[in-house]
């Protein structure tokens, strides 16, 4: 279930109270009857009582993550009031069938959202509870709002700029509280969902990473978002073979020339093999998304050519990938 509105105090107590099951009186026989098979369900396939609160930047995508959580059989709450926290963390707790929650908490809430860091302290003496804090660069949320047109919570009086800034201030001691925190810029909304599902549901986590491969050439500067780069100039130059200079990595004839000289292989094999050890130790440290950058000169032979290789042989090693050629012609 999905609640996508914000739940005034009075209702959310009644909607707590109608959820609530009640206590039948059933027969001596009956009720042992009914005692058996619960206890059967809740050994069988019942999750563990479990809160998720979703928090940070306005533009950021809570709403695309809560919905993921909703997929996932989460119930879900959008624009919590904080004084409520502890009672809809008591429904997962006391509920038979309300166990897994996840809500979103932000700037909303304006000053009350202070509380929040001493009710987090004090739901997680009795509930499993994580905290997922989402945030993007400024370029790209001034994009998205500009896209949607939708004004910032902090009003219009102030530039939507400045909003950020001061939003991202104020949201500055909630973020360190977070268990897991995703910068979307990265992300589309299909690979955003993908991320959550994938950390979230019920199985191992080893490999849920993503992967970007990501060739560029030097001369229109290396990709500001790269986590590691790796220049690939030391290969031989496809773009002095006439036949070649129109072409870029991914076509067939200039991946062969480039494969022909034994460093390529070489330096393939090393850095996919350097990158598979690296990928746990990140995933561990709670690393969403990797952004790997290949540079050559230009962006369209050699780098091309490389990003393909190295990401297929990360995809073989069961990681979910995908490469982008930044400065490659269409």
């Amino acid at each position: 279930m999905y609640l996508g509105v914000h739940v005034p105090a009075r209702s959310f107590d009644a909607t707590i109270q109608c959820m609530t099951p009640r206590k039948a009186t059933p027969g001596p026989k009956r009720a042992a009857s009914r005692a058996k098979g619960k206890k059967a369900v809740r050994r069988e396939g019942q999750h563990s009582p479990e809160l998720v609160i979703i928090t940070g930047m306005s533009g950021s995508g809570k709403a695309s993550v809560l919905k993921a959580f909703e997929d996932l059989g989460y119930y879900c709450v959008d624009n919590l009031p904080i004084d409520l926290i502890p009672s809809f963390a008591e429904l997962a707790l006391q509920s038979g069938e309300i166990r897994r929650t996840a809500l979103v908490v932000d700037v909303r809430e304006g000053s009350k959202l202070d509380k929040l860091p001493a009710i987090l302290q004090s739901v997680r003496r009795s509930i499993p509870t994580r905290v997922v804090y989402l945030e993007a660069s400024d370029p790209v949320l001034l994009r998205r709002f500009s896209e949607t047109r939708r004004p910032h919570p902090f009003g219009t009086d102030a530039p939507v700029k400045a909003a950020l800034q001061a939003e991202r201030s104020d949201l500055r001691s909630i973020r360190s509280l977070a268990d897991l925190v995703i910068d979307t810029s990265k992300f589309n909304v299909h690979e955003l969902r993908s991320l959550i599902t994938e950390r979230f549901r019920k199985q191992s986590a080893e490999k849920t990473i993503l992967v970007s491969c990501v060739s560029f050439g030097y001369r229109h500067g290396v990709p500001e978002d790269a986590d590691l780069v790796f220049d690939v100039r030391f290969l031989p130059n496809p773009h002095f073979v006439p036949e070649f200079r129109a072409l870029t990595g991914r076509h067939p004839r200039v991946a062969k020339y480039i494969r022909s000289f034994p460093q390529t292989q070489e330096f393939i094999d090393r850095i996919s093999d350097l990158l598979v050890y690296l990928l746990p130790h990140y995933v561990h440290e709670g690393k969403s998304y990797l952004t790997i950058g290949f540079g050559c000169t230009g962006g369209q032979h050699r780098s091309v050519m490389i990003a393909e290789e190295v990401g297929q042989h990360l995809r073989q090693a069961g990681y979910k990938v995908k490469v982008v050629h930044r400065d490659s012609p269409k």
